[in-house]
């Protein structure tokens, strides 16, 4: 009986001793749900340091972007002397006291540039230095210059100013060609005064026309914030380089409504090289009257889809009736560029040196035809 019950006992409590090991085991380990929960945290907590990795990296490109282009943004002023005469002045007044008292106001306006040469050659728009009898710049470095006009375009908005200086900064000038729609772009300028403001958006559309600034129009539009006073000032992509020059803004207010627009520097640029080699940009000119093609129109003239531009009138002894087009074409191709908008077959036409022979493609009673037409020039206006 001892024997039998000794080895109950050891077997008993040999028993209870593995039963206490895998009790200990399971309160020492985690539940399963608890043991997922954690690991779900730590993957969210890794995501987080990523992300704000990322963070940190664009934001350290846009001060690095910043940094490298604020000291070739210029702030610009300048003065505007008018000179009135008193009114109501009796001709017995002028009998003795002469000529009619002359008062005179100065109208000052302010507005951003970006220097673009060694040779301190400053692009920014023709609305800021208008008609102006003194232009001041001021660098980041607060150094100030007096500037002069090299040459203004109205019809882009568009003008180069020049200062005398040494080892001045010089902003890169990219190629607006090759933006798409959602990249970055920042903004720096003089807004309300306020000198190298810097601010950041993206491209939220090309090729915006008909916004009423300028007679030819192919602005790039973003929701970078831009007020009055950034005119002129550049507009910057990811690899720090002049994508537009800030011209306008929509706004019901006066101040920063989400839309702004900029030339394009691909525009920019070609007026700019064209005012400084002749003081005046001379455009192409084909010589006909156009407006958009509708559905009505394209059922009209038969043609399968809405496309092109239609030629209203034609001028006679003209490059493009010279060329063989007539009234009622529909011009489907402008040198190798399919035309589906108005504003973009003038663009493409005034961009065109004067005396180059382009290749037309019309549309005509159901055919395809194509045409080379010497390019004129536009007459002045």
């Amino acid at each position: 009986m001892n024997i039998k019950s000794n080895r109950n006992r050891k077997i008993f409590l040999i028993v209870i001793a593995i039963l206490g090991l895998i009790i200990l085991n399971y309160l020492a380990s985690e539940p399963p749900r608890k043991r997922i929960s954690r690991g779900i945290k730590e993957e969210q907590a890794n995501l987080k340091q990523e992300e704000i990795a990322g963070l940190r990296k664009t934001s350290q490109t846009f001060a690095v972007i910043a940094r490298t282009v604020k000291p070739a943004v210029v702030h610009i002023s300048t003065q505007q002397t008018f000179v009135t005469r008193r009114r109501n002045f009796s001709p017995l007044e002028e009998f003795f006291f002469g000529t009619p008292r002359r008062r005179e106001f100065v109208q000052q306006s302010l507005g951003s540039g970006v220097i673009v040469s060694q040779q301190g050659y400053v692009l920014t728009n023709n609305h800021v230095i208008a008609n102006a009898d003194k232009i001041k710049v001021t660098l980041a470095d607060k150094s100030e210059f007096t500037a002069r006009v090299v040459g203004v375009d109205p019809k882009t908005d568009v003008a180069v100013i020049k200062i005398d200086g040494s080892n001045l900064p010089v902003a890169k000038l990219g190629d607006s060609d090759k933006l798409e729609v959602g990249d970055w772009a920042i903004a720096i300028g003089t807004p309300f005064g306020l000198s190298q403001t810097v601010t950041v958006g993206i491209i939220s559309a090309k090729g915006r026309a008909n916004v009423g600034i300028a007679a030819y129009e192919d602005f790039l539009q973003t929701d970078a914030a831009i007020n009055p006073g950034n005119s002129g000032g550049p507009l910057i992509n990811l690899d720090g380089a002049v994508i537009g020059i800030n011209t306008a803004i929509f706004s019901r207010s006066g101040g920063y409504q989400g839309i702004g627009f900029a030339i394009p520097i691909n525009m920019a640029k070609e007026v700019m090289y064209k005012l400084i080699d002749k003081g005046e940009v001379i455009r192409g000119w084909l010589g006909v009257v156009i407006q958009p093609v509708t559905r009505e129109i394209a059922e009209h003239f038969k043609l399968d889809r809405i496309q092109g531009v239609l030629i209203a009138e034609i001028m006679e002894r003209g490059p493009a009736y010279r060329g063989g087009m007539r009234q009622g074409d529909i011009i489907l191709k402008y040198d190798g560029k399919e035309v589906n908008d108005v504003n973009q077959l003038r663009n493409l036409v005034a961009r065109t040196p004067v005396g180059k022979k382009a290749k037309v493609v019309i549309f005509r009673f159901g055919s395809n035809l194509e045409f080379e037409v010497e390019v004129g020039e536009q007459p002045m206006s």
